[in-house]
């Protein structure tokens, strides 16, 4: 029953057990459907995760949308969430029986911002063990944070899609994929590089260069070796 137009009140509880089933009817079909589980009090912990919702909620037409988001994400109603090249796909529970499809498009890194990126880790040791810890040198915490040109996405460069038949440009659906997002990059950082192609590989190679240049210079040795790619990630314990 609905009164005064407002939709029927629905426990959390009850959100829940109906986004394990739709979770359940899924895997059915696909079994690499990879859903966003928040098992902690915080939806993200770390550098990375935070660092992209705390970015999200800087920009005041986000901030008051994506609010909407926290509980959905929260109760597991963001059955899958799949992180390509420039492009989020997801599908998340509603209040319908059927999953809502979201596609969320991030505009590609601008080439300035990036050879920004290159110069300062051609100039300094180690940049990619704390790129992938969260541990930034200066220059790349404020790189990243920076409001304007800036690694991080702004409202412009984000563009949403959702099926659902609200007519919000950011709607809640849309907002638990975009907290799903900072979940899922806790886990794996590296996936925000995918997400704004960059390449990761020639980042690494240029911070690998820099730090074997530095250990034969110091040991007055000189070495034509070029570091293969499967070296460079097996160096950084990277897969």
């Amino acid at each position: 029953m609905r009164d005064y137009g407002f939709p029927e009140y629905i426990p959390v509880a009850k959100k829940k057990e109906n986004a394990q089933k739709s979770l359940e009817k899924l895997r059915k079909k696909n079994p690499n459907i990879s859903p966003v589980i928040i098992d902690r009090k915080l939806i993200s912990e770390k550098w990375w995760g935070k660092a992209w919702n705390k970015n999200l909620e800087s920009y005041a037409d986000l901030r008051n949308r994506i609010g909407r988001g926290r509980s959905y994400v929260r109760h597991g109603a963001v059955l899958d969430l799949q992180i390509k090249k420039g492009k989020i796909e997801a599908l998340v529970q509603g209040s319908s029986s059927r999953p809502y499809s979201i596609v969320i498009q991030i505009d590609k890194l601008d080439n300035k911002i990036w050879e920004s990126v290159l110069e300062i880790c051609n100039h300094r040791i180690d940049t990619m063990e704390t790129l992938i810890s969260g541990e930034f040198p200066k220059e790349f915490d404020e790189l990243f944070k920076a409001s304007k040109n800036g690694l991080f996405p702004c409202p412009k460069e984000i563009h949403f899609n959702c099926s659902c038949p609200d007519s919000a440009t950011v709607c809640k659906h849309v907002a638990a994929v975009l907290y799903g997002v900072g979940a899922r990059l806790d886990k794996d950082p590296i996936l925000f590089f995918k997400l704004r192609d960059i390449d990761f590989e020639e980042l690494l190679k240029k911070s690998m260069e820099s730090k074997m240049q530095s250990m034969l210079k110091n040991a007055d040795k000189k070495s034509t070796r070029v570091i293969d790619d499967d070296e460079a990630f097996d160096l950084f314990g990277l897969d």
